[in-house]
C-alpha cells in the first residue's frame, strides 16, 4: 500500500468500522485526476449499493475535513466483488480450497508470481498447490498482491451463501 493509501486507511479505519463494515484495501493512484479505491463490506462478506453510497457519503465528510490528498480525485467506494483480493489473514482462510494469483515483493526460487488452489494457512504461510511446482509454501509477509481467481466453482460458493443469508434475512423477517 502508498504511504497516501496508508494514511487513508488509519484516518478512515475507525468510522468504517463504527458503520459496522470491514476495511478491505485503499488504493490511491492514476493520471490527472487520481482514483481514491476502497474496499470494504460487512463481516457476514455482504456489501449493498446502499451500503456503499453510505460509506461514501461518510467517508466523504472526513475526507473534505483532514484534506490528506493534495488536488482533485475521484472516490470510489466498493464491495471486494466475487474475484476479490485477498489482503488480510482471514481472507485466506476463508477462502481456502480456492483457486487465486499471488504476487510476492521478492523472488521466491526465480519467480515472483504463483497460481494455484489455497490448501493451507497457518498464519505465517500460505501454501497453494500450484499445476507447475506442485505444492509451494509463501511467507504470508512477503505478498505483495493476492486475488481470487473467477472459478464455476467459485461462483457456486458464493451464490450458495447469498442464498443463504436471503433465507436467514426471510427467517428474521427482514
Amino acid at each position: 500500500m502508498s504511504d497516501a493509501a496508508t494514511n487513508i486507511a488509519e484516518i478512515i479505519e475507525p468510522t468504517v468500522s463504527a458503520l459496522g463494515f470491514e476495511l478491505i484495501r485503499v488504493t490511491y493512484g492514476g493520471g490527472r485526476k487520481p482514483t481514491l479505491q476502497i474496499m470494504a463490506e460487512r463481516p457476514d462478506g455482504t456489501m449493498g449499493v446502499e451500503d456503499c453510497a453510505t460509506l461514501s457519503r461518510e467517508i466523504s465528510l472526513i475526507l473534505d475535513v483532514e484534506d490528506p490528498l493534495p488536488g482533485e480525485y475521484l472516490l470510489e467506494v466498493s464491495s471486494p466483488g466475487i474475484d476479490r483480493p485477498l489482503t488480510r489473514p482471514k481472507d485466506f482462510e476463508r477462502w481456502l480450497g480456492f483457486e487465486a494469483k499471488v504476487e510476492l515483493g521478492s523472488q521466491l526460487d526465480g519467480r515472483r508470481r504463483f497460481r494455484g488452489r489455497l490448501i493451507a494457512f497457518d498464519g505465517e504461510t500460505v501454501k497453494i498447490d500450484t499445476e507447475d511446482e506442485g505444492e509451494v509454501e509463501l511467507a504470508f509477509g512477503e505478498i505483495a498482491k493476492a486475488k481470487l481467481l473467477l472459478t464455476d466453482e467459485l461462483l457456486e460458493a458464493v451464490q450458495k451463501k447469498a442464498a443463504a443469508n436471503k433465507g436467514a434475512e426471510a427467517a428474521d423477517g427482514k
